[in-house]
């Protein structure tokens, strides 16, 4: 089960806590443009035809992630070409930013562009963070797999047929029940991207931090970059983020 969710964004707002400060980072524009094709399956071109993971999805219309270094966009395969090459056009026109404005400045372009096809259905948009540096793992986690997958049954039963498919994964287990989980919902040999939850009664009390620093220091351990993302409308995730000391490195606008 992926936890990412999909929301409307609100129009830019003059607030001062709409922009989030970028600090320095070395992480490559390759490592970025990796996290974001093991997002998506893509055919020979390029083009978005389904989400990377067992139980395909589609993928969204148009993906822009805006770093530091550049922007980077991916598209699905069925947009037509006129309005590919505007996309095109308008991504590569998006400047490298220090800070982020929880949409891009061209976002009504993009909307307006993508809205000639078809009409908007969803807008996605938040920090992406790589956990670049990563303290030990807790020692009370449990590591999930087929022959423990029972764990998940009182919280969790839609996660059990991850299990074999979202390696690895860990769950923070209370009197014998899981009531956090950490997973790899989207990997490569060079990424994998988190997908987190904590049931609705044990929150509040860090189990979230538990298992998302137990799973990325393992990845971390397999020479593979973790990365977190959560939408901005998700205060709790971002803290997480921020305690665990994870980079923040882009943000994703999508649109489907």
């Amino acid at each position: 089960m992926t936890t990412t969710s999909e929301v409307v964004v609100a129009r830019r707002s003059p607030d001062v806590h709409s922009r989030v400060m970028l600090p320095m980072t070395d992480i490559s524009l390759r490592l970025l443009e990796d996290r974001i094709d093991t997002l998506y399956r893509t055919d020979g071109k390029g083009r978005l035809v389904s989400t990377n993971e067992w139980d395909t999805r589609p993928p969204p219309r148009f993906h822009l992630m805006r770093t530091r270094q550049g922007a980077i966009f991916r598209w699905r395969a069925d947009l037509p070409q006129q309005i590919v090459e505007d996309l095109s056009q308008l991504g590569r026109e998006e400047k490298c930013e220090a800070s982020f404005d929880r949409l891009p400045a061209l976002d009504e372009l993009y909307l307006e562009l993508l809205s000639r096809h078809q009409p908007i259905e969803r807008i996605w948009s938040g920090p992406a963070y790589a956990a670049i540096d990563v303290g030990p793992p807790p020692a009370e986690l449990t590591p999930i797999t087929a022959r423990n997958a029972e764990l998940l049954h009182p919280h969790f039963q839609e996660w059990v047929p991850d299990v074999p498919h979202r390696q690895p994964f860990f769950a923070k287990v209370l009197d014998g029940a899981a009531v956090s989980v950490c997973c790899s919902v989207r990997k490569s040999k060079t990424v994998h991207c988190a997908g987190v939850e904590t049931h609705p009664d044990f929150r509040g009390h860090g189990y979230a931090l538990e298992v998302v620093q137990g799973w990325a220091a393992h990845v971390r351990a397999q020479g593979v970059m973790p990365f977190y993302s959560t939408p901005w409308s998700n205060i709790a995730s971002q803290g997480v983020a921020a305690q665990l000391g994870f980079r923040l490195v882009g943000a994703d606008f999508h649109v489907t």
